[in-house]
């Protein structure tokens, strides 16, 4: 801004100035506040963009093999360096952490523990809480007194019944009837008439009170043991087919059990196949019936038996009717396939080189029941690295078998086995490329090959023992479906 003299601007000239001049400050926007706030906000905006264009060429990251020893190769490292270096900054602290101490635990309160957890059902399904006796547990001798009778005449009744039977070995459940007559007074126990409750299955308990004692009264009741025969046409599926023709739930289970250790239930069962099921079975007259163990499985095809297992032994075993005291020789097959590879050198088909095959594979379907050769003792079960599920066999003699690459395994070390017993299943476990079976045998610990065998397999059954067992399948199969559910007669005093 430039002043003027008054007579310079009289006298029409405007070039005589007071020498004076303030630089910088002519019409400057900064005067005004607002535009002051916009050039620095424009200011920061541009140094922003400076530097992001900057950054946005700079390599953050080179590849470390190219250009070895330059700057950029320099600046690559340092960003290695940097970024290690915030990584292990937060690295976390692996000092060491005190522990609670270890509950220790008493007999007792393990049990809680294990009541607490659920088991498979394989294994008992030992669940739920056991709880201790309360005011609402108490032995069955106490049951008339707290019905309400006095503690004499329950005193009288619990002799009477323990000179018959144990109390204690009344079942879980059992039905007290109680009958009482009118108090004497206020305040006093009422008098007990009768009692009457099912000891047994096949007996009834009867206390009644006659001239001014009580009386024991005994009645038997009429119980048919024949077993309940079930037998039926298997259409989309098993368990609902056989339900449909009345057999128990737990009969259907047990039955579903035991064919699935002799035979595949995908595999071996079509539809059109015919169920038969035999359970014991107790059926009193008065109409409760009671389902016991399973005593016969099988399975027909076109009228002809495909599968007949009968339970025999102490050990509730079963063993298939067509197997019991019959002789084999020759090379005994373990499982229903085709060989797909014999023993010898071979290119292995994972691995990819040439090794030695100690042993024959069996192709087949996927779980297939896998039989046992002979008669055995059970010497490991469970993985076997490369071999997957495997079940070794020893005959005795020196002689063992091998079975490798199981889906699923039948038996536990220790166990006794049969021949023909079911140990496995086909699968794929382990270096496998498909579900087959590989199989070994051993002499003296060496592995040989399985086709130069011929075994002579023979169960060692008594010829008493042999009789009584096809004694038993053929009364077994005598009775005829729904006999077990004949009228009975009437229970007698």
């Amino acid at each position: 801004m430039v002043f003027i003299s008054r007579e310079a601007l009289d006298g029409g000239s405007a070039t005589a100035s007071l020498g004076l001049r303030l630089t910088g400050m002519a019409a400057s926007p900064a005067r005004i506040p607002g535009n002051r706030s916009a050039g620095q906000a424009g200011q920061l905006e541009r140094l922003r963009r400076h530097w992001a264009a900057r950054l946005a060429h700079l390599d953050w990251a080179p590849d470390l093999a190219e250009d070895i020893g330059s700057p950029r190769w320099f600046r690559g490292l340092g960003t290695l360096f940097g970024l290690s270096a915030l990584a292990l900054a937060f690295l976390p602290d692996f000092s060491t952490m005190a522990a609670p101490p270890a509950m220790p635990l008493d007999p007792a309160a393990r049990a809680a523990f294990h009541a607490q957890t659920i088991r498979p059902l394989a294994l008992g399904s030992g669940s739920g809480v056991r709880m201790g006796l309360t005011d609402r547990v108490r032995p069955a001798a106490n049951v008339p007194e707290r019905a309400g009778a006095g503690a004499g005449d329950a005193a009288r009744v619990s002799s009477l019944v323990s000179g018959s039977i144990d109390p204690a070995g009344l079942a879980p459940g059992t039905q007290i009837d109680i009958t009482l007559g009118r108090r004497e007074g206020p305040g006093l126990p009422r008098p007990l008439d009768a009692i009457s409750f099912r000891a047994r299955f096949d007996l009834k308990l009867t206390v009644a009170r006659s001239n001014g004692g009580f009386v024991l009264r005994s009645t038997a009741i009429p119980v048919s043991t024949t077993p309940l025969r079930i037998r039926g046409t298997i259409g989309a599926g098993l368990y609902r087919s056989a339900r449909a023709a009345g057999a128990p739930i737990e009969a259907i289970q047990q039955y579903l059990q035991v064919l699935d250790q002799h035979l595949s239930l995908d595999t071996a069962i079509e539809p059109g196949d015919t169920f038969d099921i035999i359970v014991g079975f107790k059926r009193a007259a008065s109409g409760e019936t009671s389902v016991g163990e399973l005593l016969f499985a099988g399975i027909e095809r076109d009228g002809k038996a495909k599968a007949q297992l009968l339970r025999w032994g102490g050990d509730g075993q079963f063993f298939e009717a067509s197997g019991m005291g019959a002789q084999r020789s020759g090379l005994i097959m373990p499982v229903v396939g085709r060989i797909t590879s014999n023993f010898g050198a071979r290119r292995h088909p994972i691995l990819g080189y040439t090794r030695m095959h100690a042993g024959v594979d069996f192709g087949a379907a996927w779980g297939s029941p896998i039989y046992a050769v002979g008669d055995a003792t059970v010497s490991f079960a469970g993985w076997a690295g490369g071999h997957g599920n495997q079940v070794r066999l020893e005959h005795g003699g020196g002689w063992g078998t091998g079975y490798s690459h199981m889906s699923r395994i039948a038996v536990s070390p220790g166990t006794r086995v049969r021949a023909g017993q079911v140990i496995g299943y086909v699968g794929s476990t382990g270096l496998s490329t498909g579900p087959h079976l590989h199989y070994e045998l051993y002499r003296n610990g060496a592995k040989v090959d399985p086709l130069s065998v011929r075994f002579t397999v023979s169960n060692q059954v008594d010829a008493k023992e042999l009789a009584a067992f096809r004694a038993r399948m053929a009364a077994l199969k005598a009775v005829a479906p729904g006999a077990a559910l004949a009228p009975l007669g009437s229970p007698t005093t």
